[in-house]
């Protein structure tokens, strides 16, 4: 196996890590509450609303 074969092919892996890296940050949880509008429990039928 030639030195150039081998570079490409950690290029091809290093390329697959990073796009990887990309799909999990997309589809993984985000902390800090729910401003991602995920509605993940919150009840908002006893809240009253104020007429103006």
């Amino acid at each position: 196996m030639d030195i150039q074969a081998i570079l490409a092919g950690l290029l091809f892996v290093a390329a697959l890590c990073y796009i990887g890296r990309i799909i999990y940050r997309a589809v993984s949880p985000k902390s800090g509450g729910c401003a991602s509008n995920c509605k993940c429990g919150v009840d908002f039928s006893n809240i009253e609303t104020k007429n103006k």
